[in-house]
């Protein structure tokens, strides 16, 4: 592993040990060719298409496009096939797997999941939030809607969710935060999650579906 993202942060030594080449959507061309990169893996949302063009004329990239457990999991797979480790990334989505099979789900609840405020957004139908909700027991209170839509006052009241998740990030939600959301919603139970464990598709799963049991 030779270039990592500003956003990677995970193991606590990875900056020690790559370079950091940019954000997902503004590389820095030059590090990356300075670094002769083998494989340049990548992914449909994060990325933006005309870069990784780019990069793609030099280098051979691999993209991802993931929106549910089984497709993370694949992609595990893939990049195990294609870096040469296909026992350890066996091993992992099978970890992976077991974990979710065990997660008990119960009642279902409605659960409305924000990821930016100002103006608000929510994860709606065809995000990988949205499936980890499902996993979780969880439904999702603005299903009828796609992707990353903003939300207003009156469509958070009329949607009235049981449980109102503010995320760890990438809006770096806080306890102050809640007021203004216990105003429209005085019955929701509103609360910080975890956004790491609700959105990052790779081997931090191992400690999501122990994390939705506890917040069930």
């Amino acid at each position: 592993m030779v270039g990592i993202t500003k956003f990677c942060i995970h193991p606590q030594n990875a900056r020690s040990q790559a370079v950091v080449i940019g954000g997902t959507k503004n590389f820095d061309f030059a590090k990356i060719e300075a670094l002769k990169p083998d494989l340049i893996i990548g992914n449909k949302e994060e990325n933006y298409r005309e870069g990784i063009e780019i990069l793609a004329a030099k280098f051979p990239v691999w993209i991802s496009d993931i929106s549910n457990l089984a497709e993370a999991l694949g992609m595990i797979r893939e990049v195990g096939r294609l870096t040469g480790a296909v026992e350890k990334a066996e091993q992992l989505a099978v970890i992976i797997q077991s974990e979710f099979d065990k997660l008990v789900v119960g009642q279902v609840q409605t659960a409305a999941y924000f990821i930016w405020r100002k103006p608000w957004m929510a994860a709606a139908t065809g995000t990988f939030i949205d499936d980890m909700l499902e996993q979780a027991g969880f439904r999702n209170a603005f299903g009828n809607l796609t992707r990353y839509p903003e939300i207003s006052r009156n469509a958070l009241a009329d949607a009235a969710p049981e449980r109102i998740f503010l995320s760890s990030e990438p809006y770096p939600f806080r306890q102050k935060h809640f007021a203004e959301f216990q105003e429209i919603c005085p019955n929701s139970r509103v609360e910080i999650v975890d956004g790491e464990l609700f959105s990052w598709y790779g081997g931090r799963l191992q400690k999501s579906a122990a994390y939705f049991n506890r917040l069930r």
